[in-house]
C-alpha cells in the first residue's frame, strides 16, 4: 500500500495564534506536523528556535517532523529530540559527517532524514541511503515559503525511488516546496510518500478541508 502522508509546516502558521493553528492540525488530517528551523547562515532567513519548539511539544498531538536548515546542525540534534521532535532531517551540504550524525539522531531515538538541495544530485546518497528513514527533497531553493515548484524535482523522486530500491532501505520520499492542490496527486503518483505544505494549507480558507484535499 502507498504512503500518501501531509506534514502541513508550522513555517506559515500564524504565531500569534500558534496553539489554535497546531490544535486545528491536530483535529485534522494531517500526518505530521512539519517544523522549519532556519538559521540565516545555511539559507537566507531565519525563523524560530527552541521558545517556538516548546510551544509546539506542548500542543501538538502528532508526529514532529523537525527539518534543520542550519549549520552544524549536530550540535543542536539532540536538543530538538528532547523537546520532542520524532525525526530531524539534515542537509547533506551542512553536515561534514553525515553518517555520524544520522546515527546520532537514531541512537537519540528519533528518526533521521537526509535533505538534498534542488541543485545537489540524488546520487550523492548512494552512501547512506541504507542508514536513512526518510529522505527528503527540496522542490524550491530553502529558506522562504511561497517559492514556485520546480519541475526538475519529479525526476529526482524517479532516481531516488530507483536507489532506495537497489539498496534495500525503508526510507520514505518527502517533498517540500511549492506543494499545492495541483501538484499534489501527480507527487504522490510519482513516488513520493510525504508532501510538506505551508501555504497551500494555512492560505486557504478552510485549511482543514485542503488538507483532505491534498490526501485524495
Amino acid at each position: 500500500m502507498k504512503t500518501k502522508l501531509i506534514a502541513p509546516s508550522l513555517l506559515s502558521a500564524d504565531f500569534g495564534n500558534l496553539q489554535r493553528d497546531i490544535e486545528m492540525l491536530n483535529n485534522s488530517q494531517a500526518d505530521w506536523l512539519h517544523v522549519d528551523v532556519m538559521d540565516g547562515r545555511f539559507v537566507p532567513n531565519i525563523s524560530f528556535g527552541f521558545p517556538v519548539m516548546k510551544t509546539i511539544q506542548q500542543h501538538a498531538k502528532k508526529f514532529v517532523d523537525v527539518h534543520l536548515m542550519i549549520v552544524e546542525p549536530e550540535k543542536y540534534v539532540e536538543e530538538f529530540i528532547n523537546m520532542g521532535a520524532d525525526l530531524v532531517s539534515v542537509h547533506y551540504e551542512a553536515c561534514t559527517h553525515l553518517h555520524r550524525t544520522i546515527n546520532f539522531i537514531q541512537d537519540k531515538g528519533a528518526k533521521a532524514g537526509v535533505v538534498l538541495n534542488p541543485s545537489t544530485p540524488v546520487l550523492m546518497l548512494e552512501d547512506i541511503i541504507a542508514e536513512v528513514d526518510l529522505v527528503l527533497l527540496m522542490s524550491v531553493n530553502p529558506g522562504f515559503g511561497g517559492q514556485k515548484f520546480i519541475e526538475n524535482t519529479y525526476k529526482k523522486i524517479a532516481e531516488t525511488k530507483d536507489l532506495i530500491l537497489s539498496n534495500n532501505s525503508t526510507a520514505l520520499i518527502q517533498i517540500d516546496g511549492g506543494v499545492n492542490l495541483d501538484n499534489a496527486a501527480k507527487l504522490f503518483e510519482a513516488g513520493a510518500d510525504v508532501l510538506v505544505a505551508g501555504n497551500a494549507v494555512f492560505s486557504s480558507e478552510n485549511p482543514e478541508k485542503t488538507i483532505e484535499l491534498l490526501k485524495i
